[in-house]
């Protein structure tokens, strides 16, 4: 029953636009579809952007966190218990397996200052900013 469930769940994905963006790892996009994704806020202040990512159960090597062109990527891998035949199991909701998030950074994140931490099963991605040179507008002759 589980697997019919996890094979309906990866169809509901790949038919409700779930395609990968745009990689910015140097990866091969590829049509392949992460397992589950994790719940992401973004938010903005003073001193820049935060980026929080629910990752209940991940531990800190399993997260990659990467900056490429212009693309901020989350991606990791949340490991399934080990099959206990003691329990038995009334429900199973939580997602496992390999996830990929990847967001656009507005122009005035500095991405050289990316800085990450995960605590009590919560990402955080701080995104400083930088200002930018804001264009004049120049009236041009026409001739």
């Amino acid at each position: 029953m589980r697997e019919m469930d996890e094979a309906q769940n990866r169809l509901d994905r790949f038919f409700l636009g779930s395609f990968p963006d745009r990689m910015g790892s140097g990866e091969i996009p590829s049509l392949a579809v992460a397992d589950w994704s994790p719940e992401v806020d973004i938010s903005e202040d003073d001193q820049g952007y935060l980026l929080k990512a629910d990752l209940p159960e991940i531990k800190k090597d399993d997260v990659r966190v990467t900056v490429e062109d212009g693309i901020l990527s989350v991606s990791g891998e949340r490991k399934s218990e080990k099959e206990d035949h003691k329990k038995k199991f009334h429900r199973i909701e939580l997602s496992f397996g390999t996830f990929r998030r990847s967001f656009t950074l507005p122009e005035d994140t500095d991405s050289t200052k990316v800085t990450a931490e995960l605590r009590d099963g919560v990402l955080r991605v701080h995104l400083p900013t930088t200002p930018v040179a804001k264009s004049k507008a120049t009236q041009v002759k026409v001739a």
